[in-house]
């Protein structure tokens, strides 16, 4: 990218863009590839019903949870170490500019930055692309549709991998283009797709099921959905924005009062995605029948998530491409090259943050789409638990109901799943909880590598002649080191947290109480996860506003203050907001993995306690 900014700012902004592609359509290829191969070996080669490989199925993403977990929490603590570390030593206390060669802990910064922005971001949407088609197969077994419901998302899903590519083709851009230009260039690809994917499932369902044309206007508000959050996104964290752009006046003031206007705007930017995804849930279930079967209406949510992830392949390129466009700036820095192909690079870089945002939103979004199919998932796997255990029969409002035909509402019944039962209300106040618990365990975690990196970077200044003045060499590896270990050793704890929390939840309080503990994971982690990735954004970028010369510039106080409230979110915005998308997934897929055992044991346990209610 940097090479290609020498010679134009389209040259660099195709080679960026298609390198972020590469990882957008790996991603959805490889998934593709996971679902197909399960999906023909189980049709092929043995003899499980469809309503069995149906919920089979989804627990292959139990394995795509745990990488994600672990990219996502492992890569942010990664990259914020370094790059907590590199700014409070080198810009603050060095004065020296970002992405300087003389500060230690530049190459760790700069391969951070893949570590938890290409990969780590690669394997959360991996996981919501993956689990959202295996939720909709499972519902669309469920609801009756056979395997024309099975296969649907498969169809939406590959269609539009294809379609994805058609929108990566068309992006360009003119020479001195201005913020708005890229944006638009970037905007036409991602938009050329989305139309395509509409016009294409509309023939994929006339076609596979002819009789629930209405599934076409889940999978149509998925992508608006997804469209929506992603420019609600934008406008509280791009610093062409009224909300940026006043948390970097406030920085005229002090780094305390940009820090509390920064809270706040995270806090604001929650209004837009959590209104669409409300808006889109009830709308998508309407439009499959919801209203008429409930089965019908949760597989229109889980349509509505594949809808949303469809153009996958284009939008992780937005998002990938950033940490291509700000790497390509440091090594346009490190090579000493000319100030035009510094001022290209800048431009794809300033770019670059915004679609992070924007992606990150997105993220979220999908997060919460699947973690709600997800969650209508573990009742069938709930009823299927039961036939296993050898129950038959159960007794719902004083009827006996065969457990093959039970419904979702019976299931409810039966277990008693309402707000007015304890266990659903302890469980909810835990996964709430989870989301604050597992935020904290993971900034103190980078406040620990980070510390440690500050150390380093000091103890290079001090020690290695010659580094501030350009005639010594920094020990570049020794802060790598530093990252790669705090990064191994602080991940366990917030991992185990995710895993056993909700099998230790469902042994103890039964199917209400699993029930409470996704909701409240699910409605809090959401909240929680856009609130933090949104204050983060918005603090980076309001430095980098500033940064341009308002407010003082580069060196200003105000300057100086920004820097504090970039290094601030840091990891709001890079390591606890992401991971909060895997957590709240994770939760889903493991109670969904484990619901037989939950099933089987939760009674023994529970009347072992004394805190049986029935």
């Amino acid at each position: 990218t940097t090479e290609g900014a020498k010679k134009s700012l389209d040259q660099g902004l195709k080679i960026a863009f298609r390198s972020g592609a590469v990882m957008g359509l790996i991603v959805v290829g490889l998934a593709l590839l996971d679902v197909s191969v399960w999906f023909f070996f189980l049709r092929k080669y043995t003899d499980v019903s469809l309503t069995e490989m149906a919920v089979i199925l989804p627990c292959f993403g139990m394995g795509a949870s745990f990488q994600a977990l672990f990219a996502r929490v492992g890569g942010g603590i990664f990259t914020k170490a370094a790059d907590v570390g590199a700014d409070l030593v080198g810009k603050v206390e060095a004065g020296i500019p970002e992405d300087d060669p003389r500060n230690p802990a530049t190459i760790a910064d700069n391969v951070g930055d893949n570590v938890g922005d290409v990969a780590g971001m690669g394997a959360d949407l991996y996981e919501s692309y993956y689990s959202s088609i295996l939720a909709s197969a499972a519902l669309g077994v469920a609801c009756g549709l056979g395997v024309a419901g099975l296969v649907l998302p498969m169809c939406i899903a590959g269609i539009g991998t294809i379609l994805s590519i058609i929108g990566i083709k068309v992006i360009k851009t003119k020479e001195g283009a201005s913020q708005k230009d890229l944006l638009k260039s970037l905007s036409k690809g991602v938009n050329l797709s989305s139309i395509l994917i509409v016009i294409a499932s509309a023939v994929i369902i006339k076609y596979l099921l002819p009789g629930h044309f209405g599934i076409w206007g889940s999978i149509v508000t998925g992508l608006i959905a997804g469209i929506i959050i992603g420019k609600g996104t934008e406008y509280f964290t791009s610093a062409d924005h009224g909300p940026t752009k006043g948390i970097a006046e406030q920085a005229e003031t002090g780094s305390a009062t940009l820090i509390i206007d920064g809270l706040a705007t995270g806090m604001m930017s929650t209004i837009i995605p959590v209104t669409t995804i409300a808006v889109a849930i009830m709308l998508s279930f309407m439009f499959a029948g919801g209203f008429s079967s409930t089965s019908m209406g949760l597989y229109g949510i889980a349509i509505a998530a594949v809808g949303m992830l469809s153009t996958l392949g284009i939008t992780l390129a937005t998002d990938a491409y950033g940490p291509i466009a700000d790497n390509a700036g440091g090594n346009a820095e490190m090579s000493e090259q000319e100030p035009i192909v510094r001022e290209r690079t800048d431009a794809l870089d300033s770019l670059g943050n915004t679609t992070a945002a924007t992606g990150k939103g997105f993220a979220i979004g999908s997060a919460a789409l699947t973690a709600m199919a997800l969650l209508a998932v573990f009742v069938e796997e709930i009823k299927i638990g039961l036939e296993r255990t050898g129950v038959h029969a159960v007794e719902v409002a004083g009827r006996m109901v065969d457990t093959t035909a039970l419904q979702i509402s019976d299931l409810m019944t039966y277990y008693k799943v309402t707000l007015m039962n304890p266990k659903v209300l302890v469980g909810f106040f835990i996964g709430s909880m989870i989301s604050f618990v597992f935020c904290a365990l993971t900034m103190k975690a980078v406040g620990r590598a980070a510390a440690q990196m500050v150390a380093e970077v000091r103890r290079q200044f001090r020690e290695i002649t010659g580094i501030l003045d350009g005639t010594g060499q920094p020990d570049y590896a020794a802060c790598v080191a530093i990252s790669t270990k705090g990064a191994q050793k602080e991940m366990m704890l917030p991992s185990l947290l995710a895993i056993f929390i909700p099998i230790a939840v469902g042994l103890v309080l039964g199917v209400p109480g699993s029930m409470g503990l996704l909701a409240g994971g699910l409605s809090t982690g959401f909240l929680l996860a856009i609130f933090m990735a949104n204050a983060g954004g918005a603090w980076d970028n309001a430095k980098k506003y500033i940064e341009t010369g308002q407010h003082g510039g580069k060196g200003s106080d105000a300057h100086k203050a920004a820097v504090v409230g970039d290094t601030v979110g840091d990891p709001f915005k890079d390591t606890s907001g992401p991971a909060l998308n895997i957590l709240i997934k994770l939760m889903s897929i493991v109670s969904v993995v484990f619901a037989g055992l939950i099933v089987k044991y939760s009674p023994k346990i529970g009347e072992l306690l004394h805190i049986m209610i029935k």
